[in-house]
């Protein structure tokens, strides 16, 4: 009632009285002021003539023009302006009186956030009238637009803008996993349709433009926005990212705007806040890996939005180099959209880089920049009157300024705001947002997020006819605030791992429960560094825990992180389980109990312990509100984990930087041997690699072909192999192509992810799948820094992983005319090697002086003919000194886990030895070195893949 009251005081101010006597909301809503609205077209400028820009038939840099040359300074100023929503600096829910002596009676460039329904980070969400239902909210901004169609000069529509990477942020909205867990599943059409979701559903809610998805290429596990970024391979997020924007700006429904423009996702000790600053990288990494991915989005997928970011790189500021925002932006790029700024950007100027003496500089350094609108928790006034300033001096020429608004202007056209800009279909929202088949996608997302990371004799998956007790503890197990967080849906139903279980177990066995330790201890993140003793409330939690795992058949327990320990501004200073989470995990395993390790978290963690002493190992990530329904579903063989990391697992964070993709033996160093007689100074290896995943079935690849196999730099290449699920039950399969150019001018990666493919295979199914390879893929960045081909040999590795090489096979790049490339093909090799790729053929030449080498930890890898069974292989070894060495034979039956079934000392080289062992069906032999400089020269095993 209070609202309605203050409404009528509106009465004879403008034309909005009449549909706000009452929040009864219709089916279909129509705009108040009849005379403006004409068949066709809308009256904008009230003056009764169709003018170009009010033409829908009139092309849109025409309309830009003719709209252009109308404006007034101070309207074409509030059009680089962003105003926040309700509670965030705009005091109103819907329009007053009072509006028409602000700075917005001229228009507007963004409303941000308006009623969302967040209000600030903390706090629940509003619960004004206008968040919910839907139909009630789209109403509400339909009213907001209405003040800037009906009661500004020129009648120029605002643009509604909002958050949306894991769904639109609205009171409700379908709940995505965020961008982690989306990144995991490795699926472009999955992708595809969260956007179409996130797009639609915004539009249906008011919305017209949503800053999403991001694109920054995660490079530090310690940085508190890990939670957001899909992966560490620009390959990686460059495609989904292509996906997510198609699917959001789908016939235009919404514009979708990226972020974080650029260099910004590697700052210096992953610090945040004041200190997002300083990026350590050099520039052609900046090139290769933070550049590339906005790149491909802009040109592929016509990106119209683009947030500019805060930090500097190399000393210069983002928000104020024309360098990026102009001459690489829009003049290589492409770019046709609006540039807004990320939040205190423009002031950071001022107040942080120290590059501008004050706002008034900050205003006129970041529009020469490129920027377009200003978007922060400020009043508008605080950029457009100085901006106003600068044009009246002389400072900006109002041409810059008239270059700034034909962008907005343009974004604006595109998405339908000056012919359909209110969303009439007020009932429609309601069935849109939040549908049944919405949320059906949303599980599947969730499912598909999911990596097995460990599952030791098959304690996964659960079966539930035998279990009659089951025991759920952690922090993370009755939690449902992860899936709420700043971004996107707020208070949707999350179904917690508790209750997923419970749903999953009712009427089939009792489910203990009880906490067992909180997310974080009293001293935390103090005890990341001191050794605090348990308290004794801390011990008797830990007790229960422990007494409810000792009468149940087995544990389930729910560990990682959440809104306390990561997020925006969160970064950590360790990759530990935080506060008592440990101690909960050691005190439940010792019971002797099997024990299932579930995480959820927003990066990843360095489970050491857990990865050696835990038998099976799940990581969820973030899933999203259907979370608990799909980590049941995979707990107990109702789903088939498929996903894969797209991230790097360190062991500690003193391997950082440490991630994919990197360079030649940039990952390991030092000795090898441990304790106090070895050499051994540090940590190496990964503990989980990127692209590592586990499966309940087992997959095999066989018939590498590239085709053709010799091209010139601008031909295209086929990648193709078969994969065959050799196990009993389906499952997805994420099939990995990787990319190494063998000789280069300058150094490159070890591996390049090329392509992937997420396919379902049932037992026994095989399905061809065949990559296209263009230079993308092959360039590098040459000594002048321009991205070339250069002709010679390139490597290419089809597998399960990183590092779970299954085939591979090389293509040649020669120069135009000088080999013909018509229809040539190589077949694929059933050798692949972890280094030194190109001489791992060695081994089967018959040649005893031929070898290949490689040093301790390194493997070579055998592919061998289907259903093959093997108790015993001959091996030539060769090392230089003579000296004995340690070596480890192991097998595979897919899904990429080796086990080892043979480990001996070699003191004879140089000729063919016999090593048997237990006689096993397997799909790969893979031989482990167990010393330095140590050669392969040959292997005899007829059971070889031919």
């Amino acid at each position: 009632m209070k609202k309605l009251l203050l409404t009528s005081l509106f009465l004879g101010s403008c034309a909005l009285l009449p549909a706000q006597k009452t929040t009864r909301i219709p089916a279909i809503y129509k705009p108040v002021r009849t005379e403006m609205y004409k068949k066709g077209w809308i009256d904008f400028n009230k003056n009764g003539v169709k003018d170009t820009y009010e033409d829908p038939t009139a092309p849109i840099e025409a309309r830009i023009e003719d709209l252009i040359g109308q404006m007034t300074l101070e309207e074409k100023t509030c059009q680089m302006v962003t105003l926040y929503g309700y509670k965030r600096v705009l005091k109103d829910d819907l329009p007053t009186p009072e509006w028409k002596n602000q700075l917005w009676k001229d228009g507007i460039g963004a409303i941000d956030e308006h009623l969302n329904g967040f209000q600030q980070w903390g706090l629940p969400p509003s619960d004004n009238e206008y968040v919910w239902p839907a139909s009630k909210h789209a109403w509400a901004l339909n009213e907001v637009q209405r003040f800037f169609i009906e009661e500004t000069r020129l009648g120029i529509p605002t643009d509604f803008t909002n958050e949306g990477i894991r769904g639109v942020e609205s009171y409700k909205a379908t709940n995505f996993p965020t961008q982690l867990g989306l990144g995991h599943t490795w699926n472009r059409q999955l992708i595809h349709q969260v956007g179409m979701i996130t797009g639609r559903e915004a539009r249906m809610l008011g919305y017209t433009n949503v800053y999403a998805p991001i694109l920054d290429v995660g490079r530090d596990q310690r940085w508190g926005r890990y939670e957001e970024v899909y992966g560490e391979s620009p390959y990686l997020v460059a495609e989904l990212g292509i996906e997510m924007v198609k699917g959001m700006q789908h016939n235009h429904q919404v514009a979708a705007t990226g972020k974080h423009f650029i260099a910004y996702s590697n700052n210096k000790g992953a610090r945040e806040g004041m200190a997002r600053v300083d990026p350590q990288m050099s520039p052609r990494e900046v090139e290769m890996l933070h550049v590339y991915p906005f790149k491909r989005v802009i040109r592929e997928a016509g990106l119209l939005g683009v947030m500019s970011s805060y930090n500097d790189y190399d000393g210069f500021p983002i928000q104020s180099s024309y360098y990026w925002l102009t001459t690489r932006l829009r003049g290589e790029m492409g770019f046709r959209g609006y540039v807004v700024s990320d939040s205190d950007a423009v002031e950071y100027l001022y107040t942080k880089h120290g590059t501008a003496k004050d706002m008034k500089e900050a205003v006129r350094q970041s529009v020469e920049a490129g920027l377009n609108v200003r978007c922060t928790f400020r009043s508008p006034d605080s950029y457009v009157l100085p901006l106003r300033e600068l044009v009246k001096e002389g400072g900006l020429s109002e041409e810059i300024i008239n270059d700034r608004v034909r962008d907005i202007l343009r974004v604006k056209f595109l998405v339908g705001l000056f012919d359909n800009p209110y969303q009439t279909d007020l009932k429609g929202a309601d069935k849109e947002v939040e549908k049944k088949e919405n949320e059906e996608v949303a599980l599947q997302a969730s499912r598909e997020s999911i990596v097995l990371l460990k599952n030791e004799k098959n304690v996964l998956p659960l079966d539930a006819s035998s279990i009659r007790k089951i025991a759920v503890c952690g922090p993370n197990a009755d939690e449902r605030s992860y899936a709420l967080t700043h971004y996107g849906p707020l208070a949707v139903e999350v179904t917690s791992v508790l209750k997923g279980i419970q749903e999953k177990m009712k009427g089939k066995a009792d489910v203990l429960y009880t906490k067992g330790c909180d997310l974080v201890d009293a001293n935390w993140p103090e005890s990341e560094l001191i050794d605090y003793p348990l308290t004794d409330e801390e011990q008797k939690e830990i007790d229960k825990a422990v007494s409810q795992a000792k009468q149940a058949d087995v544990a389930v327990v729910v560990l990682g992180g959440g809104q306390r320990t990561c997020g925006e501004n969160k970064s950590r200073s360790s990759l530990d389980l935080p506060g008592r989470q440990l101690d909960l995990l050691k005190a439940v395993v010792a019971t002797g109990k099997p024990v299932v390790l579930v995480l959820i978290n927003g990066r990843p963690l360095s489970i050491n312990w857990a990865d050696k002493f835990v038998p099976a190992i799940l990581e969820a990530w973030y899933p999203g509100s259907k979370g608990g329904i799909a980590v049941a579903d995979v707990l107990f063989g109702d789903y088939n984990p498929g996903g894969k990391l797209t991230v790097t697992f360190p062991k500690t964070v003193g391997q950082i930087p440490f991630n994919f993709p990197c360079k030649p033996s940039s990952q390991i160093d030092g000795g090898k041997n441990p304790g106090a007689d070895g050499n051994m100074s540090r940590a190496n290896g990964a503990l989980y690699p990127f692209g590592y995943g586990l499966s309940y079935t087992t997959f095999e690849y066989s018939d590498l072909k590239i085709s053709p196999a010799i091209i010139t730099p601008n031909q295209k290449t086929y990648v193709s192999c078969k994969v065959t699920n050799t196990g009993k039950r389906a499952g997805d399969e994420v099939i990995q192509l990787y990319v190494r150019d063998v000789l280069s001018s300058v150094t490159t990666y070890e591996k390049n992810l090329a392509g992937f493919e997420r396919v379902h295979l049932k037992p026994g199914e095989t399905k061809e799948i065949t990559f296209p390879v263009d230079r993308k893929a092959l360039e590098l960045l040459n000594a002048d820094m321009h991205w070339v081909v250069e002709p010679g040999d390139f490597t290419f590795m089809l597998g399960a992983s990183s590092t779970d090489i299954r085939l591979n096979g090389t293509l040649t790049v020669v120069e135009p005319g000088q080999t013909p490339a018509a229809n040539t093909t190589k077949d694929s090799s059933p050798v692949s090697a972890s280094t030194n790729a190109e001489t791992a053929d060695n081994v089967i030449d018959n040649n005893l002086t031929t070898s290949w080498e490689g040093n301790k930890g390194d493997y070579i890898t055998f592919a061998l003919q289907n259903g093959a069974k093997i108790d015993g292989v001959s091996i030539a070894f060769s090392r230089e000194n003579g000296l004995e060495t340690d070596f480890e034979i192991q097998l595979s039956s897919g899904g990429g886990q080796f086990l080892t079934v043979y480990s001996g000392t070699v003191k004879e080289y140089n000729q063919l030895l016999d090593f048997r062992f237990k006689g096993t069906t397997a799909s790969d032999l893979r031989i482990v070195l167990g010393s330095d400089r140590v050669g392969v020269a040959e292997v005899k095993l007829p059971q070889l893949k031919k």
